[in-house]
């Protein structure tokens, strides 16, 4: 359960044992913080499905602060995990889902604010929600022996390519708000949430930028791989270019207009789908071969 004291200390010495316990009691409490976290992102989403229900949904500070309060509890849980293991918490699959949901909060509050996007909040709050869920009921937070020293290259490669993740699924939420937006108008079925999204125009740039944020992301993390000093597993390297293919696809279609907005937005959603797929199986070849 114990990583950085469990592998220095072979003999069982009173600092060791010390040592193990304040570390037992770290990782305890930083799975209460992740709790906590997830509650408060339930929280937002309660308060969304209230408001729908009584046909008065309108976007404001609740689901936001409540967020906000989440991704503290969540950069809580990170720091203290990764203080505990003394290196970045990317070490299986469980560590791997809180950096990602993490980062899509992350992200949110950069950018639903500065686009106007409020309303995206509704939508983000139920996919950290499952993403944390998961993590926590799953038998997914397995230690794993550290054979290597912490790598910063490796670090750095690992956290801006999950921080890349969660741009990619910003641009998925955002996908699922033009759809919605989109179905609402063909059907003239307008519910209360329809007049709180942003045009169509403002959902697709904001879809764009988040793509070209991701990918450029993305592409500083694969380069900052080969700095590593160690070889990548092939496995890794083959569904990275498969993931950033994808997704340069995708934009080069909307640069050529090769793709109607509507296409773009699905293809955002599948797009994440895939990539989440790849990220389970990238972890998995990870945990094969020596950690950082």
């Amino acid at each position: 359960m114990v990583l950085g004291i469990s592998l220095r200390c072979r003999k069982k010495t009173p600092d060791c044992q010390a040592g193990a316990t304040i570390l037992k009691l770290a990782l305890l409490v930083d799975r209460y913080l992740l709790i906590v976290s997830t509650f408060c992102f339930f929280a937002a989403i309660v308060r969304t499905i209230l408001s729908l229900r009584a046909r008065t949904f309108q976007p404001g500070r609740f689901s936001f602060l409540a967020i906000g309060l989440g991704f503290i509890f969540q950069t809580a849980f990170l720091s203290i995990r990764g203080h505990a293991l003394h290196r970045c918490p990317l070490t299986n699959l469980f560590e791997v889902f809180i950096f990602l949901a993490w980062s899509i909060a992350l992200i949110y509050m950069l950018v639903g604010p500065t686009y106007r996007l409020s309303l995206m909040g509704a939508f983000t709050a139920p996919l950290v929600f499952l993403i944390q869920t998961f993590a926590l009921a799953a038998p997914i937070d397995v230690r794993h022996a550290m054979k290597l020293s912490p790598n910063p290259w490796l670090e750095f490669h690992a956290s801006v390519s999950i921080v890349a993740y969660g741009a990619f699924g910003l641009a998925s939420i955002a996908g699922v708000m033009y759809l919605v937006q989109e179905r609402q108008l063909k059907t003239h079925q307008l519910h209360s949430i329809f007049y709180h999204l942003p045009p169509l125009t403002d959902l697709f740039a904001a879809i764009t930028r988040l793509l070209w944020l991701g990918l450029a992301l993305y592409t500083l993390g694969i380069v900052s791989g080969f700095f590593t000093g160690r070889p990548l597993p092939g496995v890794q390297v083959v569904a990275a270019i498969g993931v950033w293919l994808l997704y340069a696809a995708i934009l080069q279609g909307r640069h050529l207009r090769r793709l109607a907005p509507k296409r773009v937005a699905a293809l955002c959603i599948a797009g994440f789908g895939v990539a989440l797929t790849l990220l389970w199986g990238i972890t998995f070849s990870a945990q094969t071969h020596s950690l950082p």
